[in-house]
């Protein structure tokens, strides 16, 4: 054979070899077309559901938690309202319940001690009209912090903080109210007005123990039984403490940065509060120990309830509730979760991938070294009976 014939013979194989490798190639490429077409559904799939998840909730800000790389949407009234009432549907039952105690024990005669008559010295202040009405304190200790929570709830749209807000607040004046009344009923202690209310037309009337004989309208008698402790005054600040409170968590006044202007709003509650005492003891209803063991028992009330949605306000995450961080870390772990599944599932595809092509270039390699060797005996002896 000619030398160019020999030449020719290489150059063949040679476009042989290359002509499997391009095939070989050619059909990892259908390979990982096969797998990106095949995984191609589940991708969009994804992003389709994380572009819901980010417009699930118009208008609504969303909390990131960047060292977790999380990101938490808030929940409106409209979406999870009723779920976070029915959560809580055992508070809101008890505290119907509470409100029919209320009822019973106004409706209950408080206890009628014995008032003698060099008692009566304390007790012949001037029968008065309320300065604040007893309808006004529904009003600024119950309606003005709601309208309050109203306000925050429409700038933050988080319903957990206004349930909890609401829930508190109706807790605080409700169990204040519990409180006082039973202890009214069961103290009796007469008003400084008390002389008055027993005899309208002052004439005194004493039995043969001592005890006065009250001949004034009954209702009046009976609510002269009630001096201790004030109720104007611990719903006041039950309601408008737990106000306080609120506010002081929501602005960081304890934030140690020197806002004296935080402060000054945070105090603003406590001074209505503290007005409205002072004019049960300026309207001669209460004695001063009245109104101080009233605004204590609706203070340390609000606090309690309080504390009970909301950590405390010198707290650093003073300004969420605990069903805030509940939420919170639920989330954590479903997003870890679900992180975990997706790489889980990204190291199986990539898994799958790679035993594809191994197979494929172990199948070209086995083809190719058949092809050498088919090929190879007849050309040498071609080459031998060529030079012979």
């Amino acid at each position: 054979m000619p030398w160019w014939d020999l030449r020719s013979v290489f150059v063949f194989k040679n476009f042989r070899c290359f002509s499997q490798s391009q095939n070989g190639l050619n059909q990892r490429l259908e390979t990982s077309a096969g797998f990106s077409q095949l995984f191609r559904p589940l991708i969009a799939h994804k992003k389709h559901q994380q572009g819901r998840m980010r417009d699930a909730h118009p208008g609504s800000h969303t909390v990131s938690v960047r060292s977790h790389g999380v990101t938490v949407a808030s929940y409106t009234v409209r979406s999870h309202g009723i779920t976070v009432a029915r959560t809580h549907l055992n508070d809101w039952l008890i505290l119907i319940l509470l409100l029919g105690i209320v009822v019973l024990l106004n409706a209950v005669h408080p206890f009628y001690r014995f008032v003698g008559k060099d008692m009566m010295e304390d007790l012949k202040y001037p029968l008065k009209s309320n300065t604040v009405p007893i309808w006004a304190v529904p009003v600024y200790a119950v309606l003005l912090p709601m309208v309050v929570f109203l306000l925050l709830y429409f700038r933050r749209r988080d319903v957990y903080d206004l349930h909890h807000a609401i829930l508190g607040l109706l807790f605080s004046v409700v169990v204040t109210a519990v409180i006082t009344d039973a202890i009214k009923d069961a103290v009796g202690r007469p008003r400084p007005d008390f002389f008055w209310r027993c005899f309208p037309d002052g004439k005194e009337v004493y039995d043969k123990w001592g005890d006065v004989v009250c001949h004034g309208d009954k209702n009046v008698v009976r609510e002269g039984h009630k001096s201790f402790p004030s109720g104007h005054t611990s719903l006041s600040f039950a309601g408008l403490g737990f106000l306080s409170l609120y506010l002081s968590g929501k602005i960081q006044v304890f934030d140690c940065r020197g806002h004296v202007a935080k402060l000054c709003l945070v105090l603003l509650p406590l001074l209505l509060a503290s007005l409205v005492a002072i004019s049960r003891v300026d309207d001669y209803w209460h004695h001063w120990q009245d109104v101080f063991a009233g605004g204590l028992i609706g203070l340390v009330v609000a606090v309690l309830c309080y504390l009970q949605f909301f950590p405390p306000p010198y707290n650093d995450q003073g300004r969420e509730t605990y069903a805030y961080f509940r939420m919170l870390e639920e989330s954590q772990g479903t997003a870890l979760a679900a992180n975990g599944e997706n790489a889980n599932a990204n190291n199986t595809c990539n898994a799958e991938v790679q035993i594809e092509s191994q197979q494929n270039n172990r199948n070209n390699n086995t083809f190719t070294g058949i092809s050498l060797s088919g090929d190879s005996g007849p050309t040498v002896e071609d080459l031998e009976s060529g030079r012979r």
